[in-house]
């Protein structure tokens, strides 16, 4: 019986790397078998200095400091969650922050400055609809013959269009309009840039996190493979259950491998999005689960519909639009012609055989709009004008619907992130604490132990998931579903081409919420 004990004891300590390191550092280790022979109240003492001793990490992983939730469900204690916020690849650089990548990004973001410069473009088209015509000079001359004849008049002119009606003031409102659009579209796309630095802040953050509990996993399921070879040396494991947690150990570090891709895609786009493509890569500071988003989501989607700046440039365009139909209908008025001179005339008068001399002439005329009273011109201002009221109202009901997955989204992440942190993660960590007791009175078994394990890890990833997809809902919905950095900002002389859907969210740039995950 004593031998059976041990052997179980052996079991149970090789699966428990910690308390493994704390029986070797005991001096424990027997010599020849290969098992660590302990008994159960020893190995229930190590646990629980194991667990009181800040874990090892790989020597390419650097620790940061961990944060315990307090939580506490049904009389269960707090319980230790497996660690977070560690470093996860070799870093070049010190940890960035989220205010160094906003700094960055307000830099060396293209799209800004193509946004300002717009505003400039927009000023400059105003001055020039609110300038006069330039008057006309030249030479003119009639009846010119040579020779003893003489006679003819020679001179020079001056003609001037006088605009009438007011179109050139008419014409200023116009594009007072676009300019105001293209400031809008300077905010919105600050406010875009900004959006998508911080969403791929949070999506390289979560990336990071998930590498490394994924790597704790892997490491767990080394162990397991470890120990499973121990045990079909001694029999007590067949050739399948070594080859399961084989095929377990491909997986896990299958699973380390993909997120080490995820994570470098990510931080390659973060890059892009400061504008800085050469960034090198390095770890970032923060935690996820620090100053988590509290939204009133029904608020947000009435803020959204009130104050987007989609909404705001819609409603410019309505008053651009009527602006245009004011100067269209002005048009009509015919603007004043006027012309005058001074030419020399050469014809001799008949009483003093001498030349007629200086003499001036002056014209003044206006154009009688008979025919052509810009009626088309009229027509199309006033469906130009039906056709941005209407895409006033498209834009609402456009973000009211895209709003609705993101709310959605936002909201099962909630509830996901509360259920996890107050009822899940406590109960794993409680049920492998009371697992770990059972083996100690060796009344639970080796595949129980492992599973317990295994389910903490798994559900401190899926925790880092939902903390993901909380944050990139809740930027999305403070930001207004404006998340694409990139996206280069409309020239408000194009509000007319398809209507601005560029400023209408796109399901491409949103957060998935569930479908994503």
């Amino acid at each position: 019986m004593s031998i059976r004990t041990g052997i179980w004891a052996a079991m149970i300590i090789a699966l428990t790397a910690n308390t493994a390191h704390a029986l070797f550092q005991a001096g424990r280790l027997v010599e020849g078998s290969g098992l660590l022979m302990v008994s159960p109240q020893q190995m229930q003492l190590s646990s629980r200095q194991s667990q009181a001793a800040p874990q090892g990490q790989p020597e390419h992983v650097q620790s940061a400091p961990t944060q315990s939730q307090p939580a506490e469900v049904a009389g269960l204690p707090p319980a230790e969650l497996p660690s977070r916020g560690q470093a996860q690849e070799p870093a070049t650089g010190p940890p960035l922050s989220l205010e160094e990548l906003e700094r960055m990004a307000l830099e060396n973001n293209p799209t800004l400055q193509q946004a300002t410069v717009e505003v400039e473009a927009a000023s400059g088209r105003r001055v020039q609809a609110g300038l006069w015509p330039n008057p006309r000079v030249g030479y003119t001359g009639e009846e010119i013959r040579g020779g003893n004849g003489r006679g003819g008049q020679q001179g020079f002119f001056i003609e001037q269009d006088i605009v009438l009606g007011g179109k050139l003031r008419l014409g200023r409102r116009v594009f007072e309009q676009e300019i105001r659009m293209a400031e809008l579209e300077s905010a919105e796309q600050r406010l875009r840039v900004m959006n998508a630095v911080r969403l791929g802040y949070y999506q390289v953050l979560t990336s990071q996190e998930t590498l490394a509990a994924r790597r704790d996993l892997a490491r767990i399921v080394s162990e397991t493979v470890e120990t499973s070879s121990r045990l079909r040396n001694i029999g007590q494991a067949d050739e399948t259950e070594v080859l399961q947690v084989e095929m377990e150990l491909q997986q896990a570090d299958l699973a380390v491998v993909r997120e080490q891709m995820r994570l470098r895609h990510l931080w390659t786009a973060l890059a892009a999005v400061v504008g800085v493509s050469d960034l090198p890569f390095t770890t970032l500071a923060g935690k996820l689960d620090e100053n988590l988003p509290d939204l009133n989501e029904e608020a947000m989607v009435n803020l959204l519909l009130n104050e987007s700046p989609a909404v705001k440039i819609a409603e410019a365009n309505v008053a651009r639009a009527e602006a245009q139909l004011a100067r269209e209908r002005r048009q009509a008025v015919p603007d004043l012609m006027l012309r005058g001179g001074v030419q020399q005339n050469g014809e001799l008068l008949d009483s003093l055989q001498k030349p007629e001399g200086l003499q001036g002439f002056a014209e003044i005329g206006v154009q009688i709009p008979i025919f052509n009273r810009n009626q088309g011109g009229v027509r199309a201002a006033v469906a130009a004008r039906e056709r941005a009221a209407q895409e006033r109202v498209r834009v609402r009901l456009v973000l009211r619907e895209r709003a609705a997955g993101v709310v959605q989204g936002y909201a099962d992440a909630r509830a996901r992130v509360d259920r996890y942190r107050t009822e899940i993660l406590p109960r794993a960590q409680r049920a492998y604490e009371l697992m770990l007791s059972r083996w100690g009175q060796m009344a639970a078994s080796y595949p129980q132990l492992l599973v317990t394990q295994r389910t903490i890890f798994q559900a401190q990833t899926d925790y880092i998931a939902s903390l993901g997809d909380l944050w990139a809902n809740a930027l999305a919905l403070q930001g207004f579903l404006l998340v694409d950095g990139l996206e280069a900002p409309a020239r408000s002389g194009e509000v007319d081409l398809p209507i601005r859907e560029i400023n209408v969210p796109t399901p491409r740039g949103m957060p998935g919420g569930m479908e994503q995950r």
